[in-house]
C-alpha cells in the first residue's frame, strides 16, 4: 500500500479548531496538555526532590517504571473506549492520575515517590491513547495530518508550562504542592469532557481480547533494561540487556505468529514498511530522552537554578512542536524529505551537545546559547516529520486494524521513551552520571550519552532512506 497522498485534498487549521470538530479538538488537547506539564514538572523538579528525601541511584526509574504503567495502561485504553465511549474513559484515566499525584505529593521517600509515579503514569497513558485512539474516530482522514500535529504541537506550546510551574516549586522548596495542584486541574479537566464531548461516539469495532502474553514480554523488557541500568557491574548489565534483546525479540515472533496483537499485522516483520515507519518513531523517540537528562546536566554542570535549566531543557519540545505545525501542511516529495531530513538533524544535535555540555570551565552565555541551539535542532529534527510518519502508520494500516494501529501509536511512543531512557541510565550508571559531587565524572557521563544518541539518530537516518524508498516505487 503507497503513503502517497497527493491526491487528499489540502487542509487548513479552521477545518479542526472551529465548527463541528472544534469541541472534539479541545479535549484531545486538554489531555495531552495536562499529561505534558506533569512530565515536564516532575522532570525539573526531580533534582530538589532528590536532595530532599535521596534516591538518586533511583533517577531514571521514576521515568522508566512511570512509561511503563503507561505502556500497560494504554493497551487496555482501548477496551475501555469500545465498552465505555469517551466520557468515562477520561473520566477513569482522571481519577488514576488525581490519586496518583496525591500519592507522589505525600510521597517521605523514593520508592513512595516512584509508586505514586506509576499510578500517575497509568493514568496519563490511558489520556494519551485515548486522544490518539478518537483521531480516527473523530476525524476524516485528510484531518488526520493536522489532528497529529495539534496533539503534539499542543504537547510541545504546554511543555513551557512544566518547567515554569517546577522550577518555581523547586526553588521554593515546595515541590510537593508541585504535585498536588495537579489534583484539582485534573478534577476540572473530566468536568470539561463530560461537558465537550457528545454523548456517544462512532465505535468500529466491538472489544477484542488484551493480548496478555505481548504485554508481559513487553514489561519483562523495559524491566530488564531498567535492572541493567542500576546493575553494580558491567557483567550483570550485559546479562539485563541480553535478557531485554531476547524478551523483545520474543514479542515481535509473538506478534506475527498469534491472531490476539497489540500492533497491526507487519508491524513487527521487519523490512516492511510499516515495521520502518515504527522503527524511524522509536529511534527518535528514543534520542528525545536528551530533555530529561538535560535538567540535570545543566543544574549540575553549569550552576543554572531549576527554572531556567527546566526552560532550556523544554526548547527541544517547542522546536519539535513548531516544526510540526508548520510541517503538517506538506506532501508528496516535500513530505518525504521531510522525514528523511528529521533524523539528520537530530544527528548533528545530539553531536553538538555532546561536545558542549562537558565544557563546565567555559560555562556562559555563548555556551548557553549553543546547548539552546542544539535543543532546538533536536526537536526540529523530530517534529518535522513526525505528522507524516505517525500517518504512514495508519495509512499502511489495513481499514480494520486502523483503531489498533491508532491505540498502537501511543503505546510505541511509551515504549521507546521508556526503553530509551533505561538505556540512558544503564549508560550514565558506568560513565559517571551517579557520582553526585564529581563534576568531571558527570561530565564524562554526558558526552557518552549524547554520542550514544548520535549513534542511534544514524540508524534511524538509514531505517528513514529504506521507508521512503519503498514509498517512492
Amino acid at each position: 500500500m503507497s503513503a502517497n497522498v497527493d491526491h487528499i485534498p489540502e487542509a487548513g487549521w479552521r477545518e479542526i479548531l472551529r465548527g463541528r470538530y472544534s469541541s472534539v479538538s479541545a479535549v484531545l488537547a486538554g489531555g495531552i496538555a495536562l499529561h505534558a506539564v506533569n512530565i515536564t514538572l516532575s522532570a525539573t523538579m526531580l533534582p530538589s526532590i532528590v536532595a530532599e528525601i535521596g534516591g538518586h541511584d533511583l533517577y531514571a526509574w521514576n521515568a522508566t517504571l512511570a512509561t511503563l504503567a503507561a505502556i500497560l495502561s494504554a493497551a487496555v485504553t482501548g477496551q475501555v473506549f469500545r465498552r465505555c465511549g469517551a466520557r468515562l474513559g477520561f473520566a477513569l484515566a482522571g481519577l488514576a492520575f488525581a490519586l496518583g499525584s496525591l500519592l507522589a505529593a505525600m510521597a517521605p521517600t523514593m520508592p513512595i515517590l516512584i509508586l505514586g509515579r506509576v499510578v500517575q503514569g497509568a493514568g496519563g497513558g490511558m489520556l494519551f491513547t485515548l486522544c490518539y485512539s478518537m483521531i480516527v474516530v473523530a476525524y476524516p482522514q485528510h484531518l488526520w495530518p493536522r489532528a497529529m500535529a495539534l496533539l503534539s504541537g499542543t504537547w510541545g506550546i504546554t511543555m513551557l508550562f512544566g518547567p515554569a510551574i517546577g522550577g518555581i516549586f523547586a526553588e521554593l522548596d515546595m515541590w510537593r504542592l508541585g504535585f498536588g495542584i495537579m489534583v484539582p486541574v485534573t478534577a476540572l479537566f473530566v468536568a470539561l469532557t463530560f461537558g465537550l464531548l457528545p454523548l456517544s461516539e462512532k465505535e468500529r469495532n466491538a472489544a477484542q481480547p488484551i493480548a496478555f502474553g505481548q504485554l508481559i514480554l513487553l514489561a519483562g523488557a523495559i524491566l530488564a533494561m531498567s535492572i541493567g541500568s542500576i546493575a553494580p557491574s558491567p557483567l550483570l548489565a550485559g546479562v539485563a540487556v541480553l535478557a531485554s534483546a531476547v524478551l523483545t525479540w520474543t514479542l515481535m515472533r509473538r506478534e506475527q505468529n498469534n491472531p490476539v496483537r497489540l500492533f497491526p499485522t507487519g508491524a513487527t516483520r521487519p523490512g516492511t514498511p510499516l515495521f520502518l515507519a515504527i522503527a524511524v518513531m522509536s529511534l527518535l523517540i528514543i534520542c528525545i530522552n536528551a530533555e530529561f537528562f538535560m535538567p540535570f546536566y545543566l543544574q549540575r554542570l553549569h550552576g543554572l537554578s531549576p527554572l531556567t535549566a527546566g526552560y532550556i531543557a523544554a526548547l527541544v519540545s517547542i522546536g519539535w512542536a513548531t516544526a510540526e505545525v508548520y510541517a503538517a501542511r506538506y506532501s508528496g516529495r516535500r513530505m518525504h524529505q521531510a522525514v528523511l531530513a528529521g533524523p539528520i538533524l537530530v544527528m548533528i544535535a545530539c553531536m553538538l551537545l555532546a561536545c558542549a555540555t562537558p565544557l563546565t570551565d567555559q560555562a556562559g552565555t555563548p555556551l548557553s546559547l549553543l546547548l539552546s541551539l542544539a535543543l532546538i535542532l533536536l526537536g526540529i529534527g523530530i517534529g518535522i516529520g513526525w505528522p507524516h510518519l505517525n500517518t504512514f502508520v495508519l495509512r499502511l494500516t489495513h481499514e480494520d486494524e486502523r483503531d489498533m494501529a491508532a491505540s498502537a501509536l501511543s503505546t510505541i511512543q511509551m515504549f521507546a521513551l521508556a526503553f530509551g531512557t533505561a538505556l540512558a541510565g544503564l549508560v550514565g550508571n558506568f560513565t559517571g552520571f551517579n557520582e553526585a559531587g564529581d563534576t568531571d565524572r558527570i561530565a564524562h557521563s554526558s558526552i557518552w550519552l549524547f554520542g550514544m544518541f548520535s549513534l542511534i539518530a544514524l540508524v534511524a537516518i538509514l531505517a528513514s532512506r529504506a521507508l521512503i524508498a519503498s514509498q517512492s516505487k
